[in-house]
Formats: structure tokens, C-alpha cells, sequence
């Protein structure tokens, strides 16, 4: 055996692996959505299996609320606001110097991940909301991209494998094989709930192992994928609430031929195009950026958000306002949200980060 797989031979030991999966794996290059508390966990599995090149894309920095689940991270790189995917690529750089690690410190948003999935095998979830997650699979469904899915807030979490059906011939749709596609992720949830309906860590907390068993199911899965293991990928729906001792596999494989998916059926990309989503514009001399939706927002119920927003400060609200202040890290943040679910965010002039503090704070 070769210097350079000696410290696989654990791994290369299980059927349907070997020396050719481990090669197939060097030579595979796997994009990161986000490496937050999912991705974090994640880069680092995959980078001790031995995945050839990580591509880790994330807008934020570390902070030290951040340490109780994000597994790359430590104190000191809280303590010098080391943005995520620098501190990432540091830190795998000495857990396995073998794989090349890319940081990219940016929003994803439909005007640039085109260009950063260039030539990846996979897009691994670590995002923190919905209307990324539809970006992400809007692209691997057009571009016949496996796109792994994954979820965790409070004590619950949810995870899917998805092997779109794009008619490209990929390995899993070739010599009529379409069994082995699967549903995409808007044949399982077709629409983002309205802005304020979908708890966020940030309001409602997470339990670390919630998010660890979430993150090492995606690991998995993405293993199975990179080594040409098709057939022994998941075809259900990872379900679970650790509080509540509730660890479900829920059968959606007839998903995409029992509906109309916008998406794989429809083969209509409205989030890769920007016809969906959110836009934003800066508010000159103003240190803040507005947030608008550009489909008809449904009615928020800004008091269930006002509730959960009281336990970081005070709220005003009433029937056409909330406004409230935030402390995040070192900065402080007013969010003022409207019926519509159109906001301002000041305390910042970058899209980015007003979408971020919107995604954690309002949530989809």
C-alpha cells in the first residue's frame, strides 16, 4: 500500500470501498455550503476520510457562542473574529494536509454560486435557511449535482440525500436507471414558509449532538456518492428530535412521481435565476440594507416573532411594526419588520450580513 493511503486502510477495509473508493475520493472535490454548527462538522469528517479538495463558502465569523456545536473552531479563533471559512481551512490544514481546502468568505446568493460549484462532485448543506437550500437545489437539479441536505434548530434535525433528475445521464439516471434518482427538495417542501414561521438557532437554541448526528448522516451519504456507492444511499427522510427520543425514517421516494414539482418536473429554477428569494439594497447614508421579497410575501405574525425575540432584549410591536435591537458578536443590530415581511437591518451597509442577522434572528 502507498505512503499517501496507509493512513486510510481503516476506511478501505469496508465493502464497496477499497483502494479504487479511496482514489475515486482524492480525486473528488466537494463544496460546503455554509460551516456553521452542520458544516463545520462535516468538513472536518470528510477531511479525515480523505475527500481530495474542500470548497468551504460562509459569510460569517467566529464567535464564541458559536463553540458550544462548531466543531473546527476554538476560543482564539473567536478572539480574533476569524471569519469561519479561514478558521476552517487552518485547522483542516493540520488535521490532513493531504486535502487542499478552499475558503471563501461570501453571501451565497444565485449571482455567484454558479461560479463557485464550478467542476465539485457535491454540495454538502450547511446553510441556515430555506431560500438558500432552494438555491442550492435549483442548481443541483439543472446541473445534475447529488446535493446533500441537511437541518438542525432546537432538539430536532432532518437530513436527504438527493440524486436529482436532470436528464443529464448521470450515473444514477443512466440505462434507464431512474430508480436510483431521487426526490429533490422541492417536492418535499414545494414553498418557503412565510417569513417569522421556521424557528431559528438563534431564537430557540440547538443541541449539539442534534446537530452532530445530522451532520455525520450527511457525511456518510456524501462518502457513498463520492465512492460510486449509488445504490446505497438513503431513500428516506432522516426525522429527529433527541428530547423527545424520536429518531424517524419517513419514506418520501415516490415524492417526485406522485407531484408537481416546480423544480424537477416543472424545470423551473426561479432562485438560480433571481426570480425568487429576497432582494436588497443598501439605504444610502444610512448604515443599513432593506430586505424585500420579491414574490408577494403572505401576512407575518409579527407577535409570535416579537415572542421570540424578547428573550435577547425589548420589542416593540403592534399591528404594522417590529422593531428590536440585537447584540450579535460585537455589533449591534436594529431589525425593523414589516407585515409583508419586507425589513431593514441597521448596523450594517453589507447585504450579506443583513441577510444573515435576518436568517437568524426572523428566520424563512
Amino acid at each position: 500500500m502507498s505512503p499517501d493511503l496507509a493512513r486510510y486502510h481503516r476506511q478501505m477495509l469496508l465493502p464497496g470501498f477499497g483502494e479504487a473508493g479511496q482514489r475515486r475520493l482524492l480525486g473528488s472535490t466537494a463544496l460546503l455550503l455554509g460551516c456553521g454548527a452542520l458544516g463545520s462538522v462535516s468538513a472536518d469528517l470528510l477531511a479525515r476520510a480523505g475527500v481530495g479538495h474542500l470548497v468551504i463558502i460562509d459569510r460569517d465569523i467566529v464567535e464564541l457562542s458559536n463553540l458550544q456545536r462548531q466543531v473546527l473552531f476554538d476560543e482564539n479563533d473567536a478572539a480574533q473574529s476569524l471569519p469561519k471559512a479561514v478558521a476552517a481551512q487552518r485547522r483542516l490544514g493540520s488535521v490532513n494536509a493531504g486535502v487542499r481546502v478552499s475558503a471563501i468568505v461570501d453571501d451565497i446568493n444565485h449571482t455567484n454560486i454558479e461560479r463557485y460549484a464550478t467542476g465539485v462532485d457535491i454540495l454538502v448543506d450547511g446553510l441556515d435557511n430555506l431560500e438558500t437550500r432552494y438555491l442550492a437545489n435549483d442548481l443541483a437539479v439543472q446541473n445534475g449535482l447529488p446535493y446533500i441536505y441537511g437541518a438542525a434548530v432546537g432538539s430536532t434535525g432532518m437530513a436527504f440525500s438527493i440524486l436529482p433528475h436532470s436528464g443529464l445521464d448521470t450515473p444514477w439516471e443512466q440505462d434507464g436507471k431512474i430508480e436510483l434518482a431521487t426526490p429533490c427538495l422541492r417536492c418535499l417542501f414545494a414553498e418557503v414558509p412565510p417569513a417569522g414561521t421556521s424557528p431559528t438557532c438563534d431564537t430557540v437554541g440547538v443541541l449539539s449532538p442534534a446537530v452532530g448526528i445530522v451532520a455525520n448522516f450527511q457525511a456518510a451519504e456524501t462518502l457513498k456518492i463520492l465512492t460510486g456507492n449509488y445504490a446505497r444511499v438513503s431513500r428516506t427522510l432522516l426525522n429527529l428530535d433527541l428530547w423527545a427520543n424520536e429518531i424517524l425514517q419517513l419514506e418520501v421516494s415516490n415524492a417526485c412521481e406522485s407531484g408537481d414539482c416546480p423544480c424537477c418536473k416543472r424545470r423551473s429554477f426561479d432562485y438560480l435565476d433571481g426570480g425568487a428569494g429576497s432582494s436588497t439594497t443598501a439605504l444610502c447614508g444610512r448604515d443599513a440594507v432593506q430586505l424585500r421579497q420579491r414574490r408577494e410575501a403572505e401576512h407575518v405574525d409579527l407577535e409570535a416573532i416579537a415572542r421570540r425575540l424578547r428573550q435577547h432584549g425589548t420589542v416593540e410591536c403592534n399591528e404594522f411594526i417590529l422593531r428590536t435591537q440585537i447584540n450579535d458578536g460585537n455589533r449591534r443590530y436594529e431589525i425593523t419588520l414589516f407585515p409583508n415581511g419586507r425589513a431593514i437591518i441597521r448596523g450594517t451597509s453589507e447585504p450579506g450580513v443583513a441577510r444573515s442577522i435576518y436568517a437568524r434572528y426572523v428566520g424563512s
